[in-house]
């Protein structure tokens, strides 16, 4: 509890002292290159300060252009792990609910990020699409497609809106398997345990070798090859069907 309670203050005072001037600084530039390194910086080194340790293995398997990077989801302590692995900027889809901030909103568009709304199956469609239009100018994608946090740990079946976006762009996607992160911050609590969260990147898999219709069959291999990178205890029960 009082490590949680040191992230939670600190991220709140980095959030208010530095987030407006960044914010603005983005706005006026209409970069956020800026705003990415400070935040990113700013989360990797707390999570430092109260021992957490990010390793990361197969950066060599990242290739140079665009591609989708799909990644197992355990904790809410992964993503900062993962983001700050990926020797890049990337996008990534947020909840719908976050553009609504005014300000916030304006940075997060000209980030490029991309607003869903899994509840609404037209506005998901249409966020499938807004990413696919901004790999095509350019910009790698983050994506989670089990579509939500892993209760135990173990890699649940993949959604198939990411192979869909993978498919149309003609991008490669690069696995990624991320190990003990479950065990840093556990669903349902709030205390922040020191450990190491392991982050493995894939060989990618050409998915314009994929048709439309080959989705499941893309987003089975790719569920295998995030698999082939997790322990026993973070293997999923099923197979991808």
């Amino acid at each position: 509890m009082i490590r949680a309670a040191i992230v939670s203050v600190l991220l709140t005072l980095y959030v208010l002292l530095l987030g407006p001037l960044l914010i603005l600084h983005a706005l006026l530039t209409g970069s956020v290159d800026l705003l990415y390194r400070a935040a990113l910086a700013g989360v990797l080194f707390i999570m430092r300060m109260v021992g957490v340790l990010v390793r990361v293995e197969g950066l060599a398997n990242i290739q140079a252009g665009v591609c989708i990077f799909v990644a197992n989801h355990t904790s809410n302590a992964d993503p900062p792990a993962v983001v700050g692995a990926i020797p890049r900027r990337i996008s990534i889809l947020v909840k719908h609910t976050l553009f609504r901030i005014p300000i916030v909103s304006r940075a997060f568009r000209l980030a490029r990020l991309v607003p869903v709304n899994r509840a609404d199956r037209e506005a998901a469609i249409a966020s499938v699409e807004k990413a696919i239009e901004y790999l095509k100018e350019g910009v790698s994608f983050l994506v989670y497609p089990e579509g939500t946090r892993s209760a135990d740990g173990r890699l649940r079946p993949f959604k198939k809106g990411s192979f869909v976006m993978a498919i149309k762009a003609g991008v490669p996607i690069v696995p990624i398997s991320v190990v003990g992160a479950h065990r840093i911050l556990r669903r349902g609590e709030l205390a922040v345990h020191p450990g190491e969260i392991v982050v493995q990147f894939g060989k990618p898999i050409d998915a314009s070798a994929y048709a439309f219709e080959q989705r499941d069959e893309l987003a089975a291999r790719v569920h295998a090859a995030v698999a082939a990178g997790l322990p026993a205890d973070q293997q999923p029960l099923e197979p991808q069907e």
